[in-house]
């Protein structure tokens, strides 16, 4: 039920942003058809934690503004690579097994990595991804883990453990 009252109160909100409409008439009209699409999803059963993460909202918030540094940081890298005369590209395919313990965590983890210029995730089955990579420096970088670390923390298993709202 939790997920169903968020769900109104953003597409509400959505509403509003997008139709900037703020008499009476048109306000309940936009709040009736909220709840008539809130109340045809929950018919279908198709508000659930994945479908709606409110759980990652605030964790979320932490890990944009490091995935767009991180964004900015790739891009460079590979127009460095790209316009230095001997090119540095050394393009290589390899796996990697992810921390992720559900999987919103691994497609969160995954798109993260395809979001970065220079690497592209071509696959993804069990937790392990299955990655290419433009330049060594980009393999490293994935290799160390740092994505994976935020990934598995905006996932809520900061220490590495299930929390206990997941048993």
């Amino acid at each position: 039920m939790f997920h169903a009252l968020s769900l109104s109160g953003v597409l509400y909100a959505l509403w509003l942003l997008l139709s900037g409409y703020f008499e009476p008439l048109l306000l309940s009209l936009g709040l009736a058809s909220v709840f008539l699409v809130v109340f045809t999803a929950m018919r279908m059963d198709v508000i659930d934690h994945e479908g709606h993460p409110i759980h990652l909202s605030w964790r979320t918030l932490l890990y944009w503004p490091w995935l767009a540094n991180e964004i900015v940081k790739s891009s460079i890298d590979v127009a460095r690579a790209i316009l230095k005369p001997q090119m540095a590209i050394a393009p290589s395919v390899f796996k990697i097994k992810a921390s992720q313990v559900t999987e919103l965590g691994h497609v969160m983890y995954a798109n993260s990595i395809t979001l970065t210029p220079g690497t592209v995730t071509l696959a993804l089955h069990g937790g392990t991804m299955d990655i290419h990579a433009l330049t060594p420096a980009a393999k490293q970088g994935l290799l160390e883990g740092e994505m994976d670390r935020r990934v598995h923390a905006v996932e809520g298993h900061a220490d590495g453990t299930l929390s206990k709202d997941r048993l």
